[in-house]
């Protein structure tokens, strides 16, 4: 959740564009790292990590070969994390590895081995965000120190339908701390309980968040793939800056139950992918109904198990594409990257047409900040009231934070969790008017718009340029967000490479109306299958020439 959109913005998310100086936070630009033998090479250049870029059907075909097991594909990574995530650029986005995670894996393999493959999941390694529930060994926490002893009962929803399809759970990720909602001075990718997470390409520059560290762990091999979740951009943010294909989905198409909430009329986890691919592999695994969340019954006869279905390379042909016309114009290395993708739709058959999408939003958006400040009081209330936690509730959780500020508070504190905690229920009035004009008037402005221009989706920039880490001050994000129309309405929202500046990458994102995942999906792999951007981090230290 990217919480300055709301505060720095007022009641909406426009991010002043910026003409970002790439200058350096650090004083070197290459770092020594250790490979999963844990012998050390002289630069990240040299990496030569056995399951580097391996997709999902890459390692299936050396399961399904014989040439690794799925415990040996699991060793490695967990190989790899010791030797570049808590060693070598030191990434930190693992906050917890699964003690259980290669007893799963040779589980995985004894059914291969007596014919049962459980579908394209099966022995595959998947990290998950640390604000999800796992009913096992691990913490869930939300990143905050308040919560380091909360051992779920059972597994979030999402979480028992990944043990279902085989996947191996390989450990928790770590996020910005309450999933970037707890100061307006936070820094993304850091937590009292996991530290500072840095983004892959470029350490000293921020991961972004709330997903921070799902996004750098799939970016550097850490894993094959990973769920992050997201309210305003907590998917596609860490995603488009760590080179990755993230889904946000509509809200409805995955449970939320068993996951720490901010808003549940935004809220939903999403998968981060080193291809579209992957992608749709593992959104398949997500979906379903949830009678516990009551909000997925929507999806019914909308979700799909197999999205790898409509993954079509010509796709893009007589397409009607939308573009932000407000973002055409921006920071000079994005506005190239973006007049490229364009051209590459128009090669391959779309149509593209201007449009205004966000000054028709501003007209009909609410106070989307207090409006995350009543759901998240009255979510995380509902959540600790039940969970394995010392806090039961979010007033204990600011006492909490108060009695341990040197550990829990060392450089933001909790404005957010404080002004959240005043209000009231969900009865109150002014929540009542500010959600209705939100939700109702930004989906009649996106499905109007779409009508009227007969656009099978809406493009532009995900984010501007990774800015540098900076705990005094705070995030400084580089403009664009197109997160904020999809999150507002529950509407799907898709980001994929689009190239990079300066060696940050960028992402360009797709987003249209509730459910047309198969669409979106279909889009961004043709546009990925016609532009390959996505390349291998080789965790420089800065942006800046020796």
């Amino acid at each position: 959740m990217n919480r300055r959109h709301f505060i720095k913005a007022g009641s909406f998310a426009s991010i002043t564009l910026s003409a970002l100086g790439l200058g350096a936070c650090a004083t070197t630009n290459s770092a020594a790292i250790v490979t999963d033998t844990g012998n050390a090479t002289a630069s990240a250049d040299s990496d030569d990590f056995k399951l580097n870029e391996k997709t999902i059907r890459d390692l299936q075909k050396m399961m399904q070969s014989g040439e690794m097991t799925s415990k040996q594909i699991t060793q490695l990574y967990l190989d790899r994390i010791a030797a570049i995530d808590k060693a070598g650029p030191k990434l930190n986005s693992v906050i917890e590895v699964n003690p259980d995670a290669l007893e799963i894996a040779a589980a995985m393999d004894q059914e291969r081995k007596a014919g049962k493959v459980r579908g394209a999941l099966h022995g595959i390694p998947v990290m998950v965000k640390d604000n999800i529930d796992t009913g096992d060994k691990m913490v869930t926490s939300a990143g905050s120190l308040a919560l380091a002893e909360n051992r779920a009962a059972k597994d979030a929803f999402i979480v028992a339908k990944l043990r279902e399809a085989g996947a191996v759970l390989l450990g928790k990720t770590n996020l910005s701390e309450w999933a970037n909602f707890r100061s307006t001075k936070s820094t993304s990718g850091w937590s009292s309980r996991g530290g500072q997470t840095r983004n892959a390409y470029v350490t000293d520059r921020t991961p972004c968040g709330s997903s921070s560290g799902s996004g750098v762990a799939v970016a550097a091999n850490l894993c094959a793939v990973a769920v992050g979740t997201e309210t305003n951009g907590s998917v596609v943010c860490p995603a488009a800056v760590n080179g990755l294909v993230g889904v946000k989905p509509t809200v409805g198409l995955v449970s939320r139950t068993g996951i720490i909430p901010i808003s549940h009329t935004q809220d939903t986890a999403g998968p981060m992918a080193r291809t579209v691919t992957d992608a749709a592999i593992l959104l398949g695994a997500l979906v379903g109904i949830d009678e516990a969340d009551a909000v997925t019954r929507e999806s019914n006869g909308k979700f799909h198990h197999d999205y790898t279905q409509y993954l079509n390379a010509n796709s893009l042909q007589g397409k009607r594409i939308g573009v932000e016309k407000s973002f055409l114009k921006g920071h000079l290395g994005v506005d190239e990257l973006l007049q490229n993708a364009l051209e590459t739709l128009k090669s391959k058959g779309a149509t593209i047409v201007e449009v205004e999408m966000m000054k028709e939003i501003r007209k009909v958006a609410g106070d989307s900040f207090k409006i995350l400040q009543y759901e998240f009081k009255d979510g995380v209330n509902k959540y600790l009231a039940t969970a394995n936690a010392k806090v039961k509730n979010l007033s204990d959780v600011i006492a909490f934070n108060k009695a341990n500020a040197a550990t829990a508070m060392p450089y933001a504190q909790q404005e957010i969790l404080e002004m959240s905690d005043k209000l009231g229920d969900l009865n109150s009035k002014e929540y009542k008017e500010i959600i209705e004009k939100q939700v109702t008037g930004s989906r009649a402005a996106i499905n109007q718009m779409m009508q009227e221009h007969k656009l099978d989706a809406i493009c532009g920039p995900t984010y501007g340029p990774s800015w540098c880490i900076d705990l005094v001050n705070g995030d400084s994000f580089t403009g664009y967000g197109l997160s904020t129309p999809a999150a507002i309405s529950g509407y799907p929202h898709i980001t994929v490479p689009m190239g990079q500046v300066q060696g940050l990458p960028i992402g360009f994102s797709f987003f249209g109306k509730a459910y047309t995942e198969p669409e979106l999906l279909s889009i961004a792999y043709a546009f990925e299958q016609a532009t390959k951007h996505r390349t291998a981090p080789t965790f420089k230290r800065s942006a800046m020439p020796d």
